[in-house]
């Protein structure tokens, strides 16, 4: 068997280097054969763009925008960049090993799984994207926000459910997403952002700068640093790759619905392969193709959508007095496209919102219910069939979601809280446990280098301090200080 040295001349089999005090150890595979197109490994980087594409993209950066124009645009790409980072430490484990980062997070701790389960799921116990979708709806058809949002839980529950395999349904409906969105950034080029807008474009950079006196620190840093996904949603780009048989999750089994689904016998841990020069040429490509994958999906798309949202918005509603940062500043923004371009436009532009906004929803209930699923079978219910609790914690979340719009409350302030301290944090922790794991987990040759040991070292200490801001913020609100 081929073997690794590791320092002190020591030689042993790749499987040795993963703990396993708390999991089995890994099973020794070949590196399978990436795809001789780039076309077949096209999918997690547009779902994740499609989940991502929410508050981020349709409220907060063009409130932004709206307020002090286009000066605070370049903190999307910083954002993005620091995510796209993230993510590739985050599918590196996985394209190595078949198993989660969450996985081999508990490869240390048994319970650093759970942890991040708990926290995605309690950060998204408010049904926020659900009733942002049909608050949208009402704008178009009129009615009440509260059933049109249990319906739209509903049939997000029946979707998942019903769907042979989850991945495929989600990549296809996020896709059509993107689509849509892309359609209405190229109209909006054309019949909505006229010439003096464009013309202030370069003010992206020639003015660039950080308003915070006018919107607030914790604001803009909670933009910067969320653009695109944020939290519990970049740890799923393990799930998703896995589910689309990237690298050596092609030997892991993927969820499939309990209807119409045909599943697997599933193993609780991974693969890894051993550092042969025909497994490491396997390798390179794998990760040349994964890298371009994220970079010309997820990030280019999300950039692209928070830039052409924040000039549409500056292009309507720059210095209008009381918008709202909340859902409805799009009912303004609607209201103000339909006087400048017409009544076709504004009804257009709400309806790819709230369609936006309920894959959105989607999205969050599956990587939700994925992560928790995924660290129940691995860690806890080595015998369990984590299709079955994948889909238990989806109609969890929809019967609580359904529950929360029943009471009639408001959004409690203790979830406004956990939502706004819970992302941060995650991806604080999870920065330090990446650099952890990839570099003392996976053969040398495949390790991360210094460029992205920097890279992980700088998201570590933005989302501490954003972590510290934010958790701070929020006490002063609890208390009223």
């Amino acid at each position: 068997m081929v073997s690794t040295r590791e320092p002190g001349g020591a030689r042993s089999s790749v499987v040795d280097l993963f703990p396993t005090k708390h999991l089995e150890a890994p099973k020794v595979r070949d590196m399978p054969e990436p795809p001789a197109s780039f076309r077949h490994v096209i999918g997690p980087g547009i779902v994740a763009a499609g989940v991502g594409m929410a508050s981020g993209e349709f409220i907060l950066y063009p409130y932004i925008a709206s307020q002090v124009g286009l000066v605070f645009v370049w903190a999307a790409f910083v954002g993005l960049a620091t995510q796209y980072f993230l993510n590739m430490e985050i599918e590196r484990y996985t394209l190595a090993t078949g198993e989660t980062a969450l996985t081999g997070f508990s490869r240390y701790w048994r319970h650093w799984g759970l942890v991040f389960a708990v926290l995605a799921y309690f950060a998204n116990i408010w049904p926020g994207w659900a009733t942002s979708s049909a608050t949208l709806i009402t704008y178009l058809v009129g009615g009440s926000v509260a059933p049109i949002a249990i319906g739209i839980l509903l049939l997000i529950g029946v979707i998942l459910t019903m769907a042979p395999v989850v991945y495929q349904a989600l990549e296809k409906i996020e896709m059509v997403k993107v689509a849509a969105v892309l359609l209405l950034i190229v109209v909006a080029s054309v019949a909505a952002i006229g010439a003096s807008t464009w013309a202030d474009t370069p003010q992206i950079i020639t003015e660039a700068g950080l308003p915070y006196q006018e919107l607030g620190f914790a604001l803009l840093l909670g933009a910067l640093a969320f653009a695109g996904a944020g939290g519990g949603q970049n740890l799923c780009q393990s799930n998703w790759i896995r589910d689309k048989r990237f690298g050596m999750g092609a030997y892991v089994p993927r969820i499939v619905s309990p209807v119409t689904g045909h599943p697997e016998a599933a193993p609780s841990t991974g693969f890894v392969f051993e550092p042969t020069p025909e497994n490491l040429g396997r390798w390179r490509r794998w990760w040349k193709f994964a890298n371009y994958e994220q970079l010309s999906t997820f990030v280019a798309i999300s950039f692209l959508t928070i830039l052409f949202t924040s000039l549409l918005a500056y292009a309507t509603v720059f210095g209008q007095e009381g918008l709202a940062s909340d859902i409805s500043f799009l009912e303004a923004e609607g209201d103000a496209l339909n006087a400048t371009v017409g009544g076709w436009f504004g009804t257009f532009f709400w309806i790819i919102g709230a369609f936006s906004l309920f894959a959105a929803a989607l999205g969050i209930v599956d990587y939700t219910s994925r992560l928790g699923a995924d660290v129940l079978k691995t860690a806890y219910l080595k015998g369990a069939n984590e299709s079955k609790i994948y889909f238990g914690l989806v109609w969890g979340l929809v019967v609580i979601g359904v529950v929360v719009i029943l009471s009639g409350l408001s959004q409690p302030l203790v979830l406004l809280v956990i939502s706004a301290v819970t992302g941060g944090l995650m991806m604080f922790i999870y920065s330090a446990l990446l650099l952890l794991v990839n570099r003392r987990t996976l053969p040398r040759e495949i390790r991360p280098g210094a460029g992205r040991v920097a890279a992980l070292v700088w998201a570590f200490l933005l989302f501490g301090f954003l972590s510290v801001l934010t958790f701070n913020q929020q006490l002063q609100n609890l208390f009223g200080g």
